[in-house]
């Protein structure tokens, strides 16, 4: 398992950014939003599901990813430089958590879904979380743990009950994390 964190301070790729961390907690949403803002890079970030290739990571790309208190799931929702969603991108996670300096982070279960501003949806890795079960690497609780979270994420994306798709796009376009206070991270 490998712990994540919000600022993505090691991705390498990534030679300029800016981050932003607050807790909010209010009747739609309780935990931490984050807004990772890519300034200058190495080269861009493609990515292909169902056949058409996406670009998720550019100069001018912004990520605003929310950690909801208490649950096993990360929700990243992808802006290009034009400010249009490219995707929502949601990691399954056994724990989360933030250091002392204010940075979200979670341990990755592997299992991870994808659905693009279309609303198409893809569950990805699933041979991942398997082979991390085989390699001893997590155990058959956290395998259950992430294979029923990854269901119940989908059941309600599904049946249209996942209000992270109109709460990023709202919070977004409302300039949700530059209109207030934030938590440490700064430029970087």
């Amino acid at each position: 398992m490998k712990r994540k964190f919000g600022d993505r301070a090691n991705w390498r790729r990534v030679t300029q950014r800016q981050f932003k961390s607050r807790y909010v907690e209010s009747g739609i949403f309780t935990g931490h939003v984050t807004l990772y803002s890519i300034t200058a890079l190495r080269d861009p970030l493609w990515k292909t599901y169902g056949g058409h290739t996406f670009r998720i990571a550019d100069k001018g790309f912004t990520w605003l990813q929310y950690y909801p208190k208490g649950e096993h799931f990360i929700v990243t929702a992808m802006f290009d430089d034009h400010g249009d969603i490219v995707e929502w991108y949601i990691d399954i996670c056994k724990t989360q958590g933030i250091t002392d300096q204010g940075v979200p982070w979670f341990d990755d279960l592997y299992l991870d879904i994808v659905v693009l501003k279309n609303r198409e949806t893809f569950l990805l890795d699933e041979d991942e979380l398997d082979e991390a079960l085989t390699k001893g690497l997590i155990t058959v609780k956290d395998y259950d743990l992430a294979t029923e979270t990854a269901e119940r994420l989908l059941h309600a994306i599904k049946n249209q009950r996942f209000p992270y798709f109109d709460l990023s796009l709202e919070h977004y376009r409302s300039g949700f994390m530059t209109s207030e206070p934030f938590e440490p991270g700064g430029s970087q």
